[in-house]
């Protein structure tokens, strides 16, 4: 019975807390599961118990990660759905020459897939050649990349990179409840972006000066649209583009060496 009213607890502070994080109200979220406001509200209160079939509506209304849904059926003391398969698994397979093949179908230009700790799980040849001097490169990571100072040395517009790159991870985390690792990148991101104006641009480009060489460039993200394991729910591909005929030589240049 202990058991019990503690796993009841534990998923009616765990309902109320993703609930005010999406900033819904009762009757908000009771019409986007079809329940009625009233059982949310015993939901929350623990005066009603909830079957594993609510439990995934509710993470499907509450649009959780994952892992959130897993957490939220393991509060409610039901076994997970979600598996987290490693990215060698064989079952990914079908999913790592999806990956493959986007990546180098878009070179020369650089590609990489990066999970949700940003650490790049597979890139393309460009990309491999564009962050090698910053010894970053499969299995690295681009969070420690962006907090390690080497990047306001050679970014033209670090503020403005700065700026963009906090929003982002603040977002990400948001979404996922809080991620604590991007607590240091988005302190000293924010810091770095004091000097951040905003501009017309359609897009703000990273810009990078390796010696004499100057590549603008922007990027594009994708994600999977039907993920059901925890490591893909995470996977981001991200693809970089030439902002002009400069940077488009270089790259050629960068894959033909």
């Amino acid at each position: 019975m202990f058991a019990l009213r503690k796993a009841m607890n534990e998923f009616s502070t765990t309902l109320k807390t993703w609930r005010a994080t999406r900033r819904y109200s009762q009757l908000d979220l009771a019409m986007q599961a079809e329940i009625s406001a009233r059982h949310l509200s015993f939901l929350e209160t623990g005066r009603a118990r909830p079957s594993r079939e609510m439990v995934v509506r509710l993470g499907e209304a509450l649009e959780l990660p994952l892992d959130a849904r897993n957490q939220m059926l393991t509060h409610a003391g039901f076994a997970v759905r979600y598996a987290a398969r490693d990215w060698n698994d064989e079952a990914m397979a079908p999913i790592r020459r999806a990956v493959s093949r986007q990546l180098e179908r878009h070179m020369p230009y650089p590609g990489l897939a990066v999970d949700r700790l940003w650490t790049i799980r597979q890139a393309n040849s460009a990309a491999v050649a564009l962050f090698a001097p910053f010894g970053v490169g499969v299995g690295g990571s681009l969070l420690d990349l962006m907090t390690l100072g080497a990047l306001p040395e050679v970014v033209e517009n670090w503020p403005e990179v700065a700026h963009h790159a906090a929003l982002r991870l603040r977002t990400e985390s948001v979404a996922q409840g809080g991620i604590a690792e991007f607590a240091e990148a988005i302190k000293y991101l924010t810091t770095a972006a004091a000097a951040y104006a905003p501009t017309s641009k359609p897009v703000v480009p990273t810009i990078l000066r390796m010696g004499e060489q100057r590549l603008s460039m922007f990027a594009t993200i994708s994600q999977f649209g039907t993920p059901e394991d925890l490591l893909l729910d995470d996977l981001k591909i991200e693809l970089y583009y030439p902002m002009d005929e400069a940077t488009v030589q270089i790259f050629e240049a960068l894959v033909a060496n």
